[in-house]
């Protein structure tokens, strides 16, 4: 073992002299490198020292154009580009050129005459008649003042920057003496508006000297697109060029990465027009639409109106986005989260009736429970029907229908435990952010502490939420009871390789409510759409959809009440209706809530299907139909008047006349007198003539066996949903209200 240490302990000296040795060869080799630059260093000043030349340019060091300034400086990184996601260009960075004067009397040509700025008044006429965003006092009192500074060369200021190769190319034509160009970058949006509050913008930063986000993503995203400025410093000379040989790179530019969306270009296309013609159309003051996957939360259009050009972005009207920081009170497109809160805690009254139109009503505080009340005086406000229509006795499902206020009312106060309706929304993510990446979300207010509050809820009113809340929300009602966060940003790519370094995928957020609670509710939507019912007008045909209404009134804060000009009106709407892939949200702001076209929710989606990969088949006399005006009328009294009396009152109206007994004068009318009907709504006039006949029912509607029954007292027994297809008892045959009859619908 003696030995074995000796040795051992040879080897290890041997190996601290190589050791050594090394170190001392790479000592010596560091010296001659760093003799090596020095020499040279010396030899460069020597060498300008009796020559009088620069070394790498051979321009004399004593020529005037040579600055002795050193010029340390910031390389701009490329900003990325954000993509739809069929990697469209939606945002880009592009060249750019910005003006600059040459001041200092030494720059001269390539022909050897003065090229610099001698009249500062005639430079700034003739370069702002090519300029139309630059002000000629200004361009004016900019040269004047470096003039008077002995400054060799200066910009000009607003609207002489950032220009296009187009504009840059008028300027050169001018061929002025001492104006040149600095090539720089701008950022530019191929196709614009292009969801300008939600993509938003970027712009020159004076402060950053740089490019920079102003709104939406291109704000939020900015240090993901941006990327890391680089660090040069270079000797120039007074007319700007670069000294060669000169230039030092002390940290290399890092390119900002790309952003690619979910959004369809075609689809948002078509969305830009249809709000467009909406604010333009019904004199509203805002208007949105948002296209989702149902399965996904792939947001495929966002708008938000009213809009700017994103390439100038000298006017915006709004910086607030409809669709996630606007908070409003929804109206009507609310009450599927009641039938579901009811349905999924097993106190919906099925094939129950009720008596709409109004809701009396007090509350019981000992026992936490509102009561149905009638000519009592409880200081309670009387709940109404949407504009004062009385459907008289309706089934609960028909309720939803016809969108009846008081059938919400009736289920909050008669059916369903108080605290459900609040611990449901908080299920449906009502007032919190979704947490949709990227986008800055506002919550809303659930306002549901006093009776009045949490009646009015139920149906979309005194509590607020933002679209993107109602989009989450109804993705569980269509998706089988699961929800699903919307998300914008589907990835984000390296610049150079296309790598993809973060991916965003589909987020369930849970599920509020059982899949059978979700398919029976989505079931009952597909009724609105019927003929008669609140949503007729939405309908398209050959698209089987889903949908709901809503009409919403507006809080004016500053008057203390609510507004009665401007309502929110809207339609939620799926398709295919049996196993729903997308969905639609359009709506407005505006003084036109009864009388608008569909057309611009159609349009949408047909587009929306044929993005997502279902076709629609329209008839063209259909989509004729679809752009005539939608009318309503005033319902007169007509009780008491003859037959030809009302006749006269209702003859150029779009309705169809129901004339009930045989009889000459009117004894009771639906609608009542001051009800609201629109185009192709049924009205039935019951005379004093006792000759009761069948009806022909094909095509009626609940709504109006529900009329025609009230008025005769005759039942009608009914059979599924939809419109009537059959009857039991042939048309024209004498009925009573012993008759036995029976209808299928479909």
């Amino acid at each position: 073992m003696a030995i074995k240490r000796k040795v051992r302990r040879k080897l290890d000296k041997r190996t601290q002299r190589l050791s050594v040795r090394r170190s001392n060869r790479q000592l010596y080799r560091m010296i001659q490198v760093m003799s090596i630059i020095g020499t040279l260093v010396i030899a460069n000043v020597l060498f300008t020292m009796v020559t009088k030349t620069h070394i790498w340019s051979q321009e004399n060091v004593l020529n005037s154009k040579i600055s002795s300034s050193i010029v340390d400086t910031e390389v701009e990184a490329k900003r990325g580009t954000i993509y739809d996601r069929n990697h469209q260009v939606i945002a880009q960075e592009v060249d750019a050129w910005t003006i600059v004067a040459y001041l200092d009397e030494s720059v001269v040509d390539e022909n050897g005459d003065p090229d610099y700025v001698e009249d500062a008044e005639k430079t700034a006429e003739k370069l702002c008649k090519v300029l139309p965003d630059a002000k000629e006092s200004n361009v004016e009192k900019i040269l004047e003042k470096a003039m008077d500074q002995g400054l060799s060369q200066t910009e000009l200021g607003t609207g002489t920057k950032r220009l296009d190769e187009e504009t840059m190319e008028k300027v050169k034509d001018l061929d002025l003496p001492g104006i040149d160009f600095i090539e720089t970058t701008n950022r530019y949006y191929p196709t614009t508006p292009y969801s300008g509050t939600m993509v938003g913008f970027a712009a020159y930063d004076e402060d950053e000297q740089k490019i920079v986000g102003k709104m939406g993503l291109e704000q939020t995203m900015n240090d993901i697109l941006a990327g890391e400025d680089g660090h040069v410093q270079y000797q120039q000379t007074v007319d700007g060029s670069i000294l060669p040989g000169t230039t030092t790179v002390y940290k290399e530019a890092v390119d900002g990465d790309n952003v690619v969306l979910t959004l369809d270009s075609s689809l948002q296309s078509v969305v830009e027009k249809a709000m467009e013609e909406t604010i333009e159309n019904n004199r509203a003051t805002s208007a949105w639409a948002v296209v989702m996957e149902v399965e996904t939360g792939k947001i495929l259009a966002w708008a938000s109106y009213p809009t700017y050009d994103q390439n100038e972005h000298k006017e915006i009207p709004s910086y607030t986005d409809a669709v996630s920081s606007m908070v409003y009170e929804p109206g009507s497109v609310m009450k599927p989260f009641t039938y579901a809160t009811a349905i999924d805690t097993g106190t919906f009254p099925y094939n129950t009736m009720y008596r709409a139109g109004s809701f009396e009503y007090g509350y019981d505080a000992a026992n936490n429970k509102i009561n149905r009340v009638s000519g009592v005086a409880t200081g309670y406000p009387t709940i109404y029907d949407a504009q004062g229509n009385d459907y008289g006795t309706l089934t609960f499902e028909d309720g939803l229908a016809l969108s009846s206020n008081v059938g919400i009312c009736e289920l909050l106060a008669n059916y369903m435990n108080y605290d459900s309706l609040g611990k449901y929304l908080d299920r449906f993510g009502f007032f919190q952010e979704t947490g949709i990446p990227y986008i800055s979300e506002q919550t809303g207010t659930k306002n549901i502490d006093v009776p009045m509050d949490y009646l009015r809820t139920g149906f979309g009113q005194s509590s607020s939420i933002t679209v993107l809340q109602l989009m989450q929300a109804y993705s569980a009602i269509f998706n089988d009871g699961v929800m699903v966060r919307p998300y914008v940003v589907d990835s984000i790519e390296d610049a150079k390789t296309g790598e993809v370094k973060k991916q965003y995928s589909t987020k369930a957020k849970g599920t509020p409510i059982s899949k059978e609670t979700a398919n029976k509710v989505t079931e009952m939507m597909k009724h609105v759409l019927d003929e008669g019912m609140s949503g007729e007008r939405f309908a398209i045909d050959g698209v089987s959809m889903v949908a709901k209404t809503g009409t919403g009134e507006i809080y004016n804060v500053e008057q203390g009440k609510y507004d009665t000009v401007n309502y929110t009106s809207s339609v939620m709407a799926a398709a295919p209706a049996e196993d729903p892939k997308i969905m639609v949200y359009w709506g407005m702001i505006g003084p036109n809530y009864e009388a608008y076209s569909a057309k611009q929710f159609q349009d949408i989606m047909r587009a929306a299907l044929i993005a997502y990969g279902v076709s629609s088949e329209t008839k063209e006399s259909d989509k004729t139909q679809a752009e005539e005006k939608w009318e309503t009328y005033a319902m007169p009294n007509l009780v008491n008047h003859s037959v030809s009396y009302a006749g006269s009152k209702t003859e150029n109206w779009k309705c169809q006349m129901v004339y009930i007994g045989g009889g000459s004068t009117i004894l009771r009318q639906y609608p009542q007198a001051g009800s609201t009907i629109s185009s192709q709504d049924r009205v039935f006039l019951l005379t004093d003539g006792n000759a009761i006949t069948m009806p022909d029912m094909t095509g009626w509607t609940r709504k109006d066996i529900t009329a025609f029954w009230e008025l005769t007292g005759i039942q009608i027994q009914t059979d599924g949903y939809g419109v009537v297809t059959s009857q039991s008892v042939e048309p024209e045959t004498p009925i009573s209200t012993d008759t036995a009859i029976s209808v299928t619908m479909e």
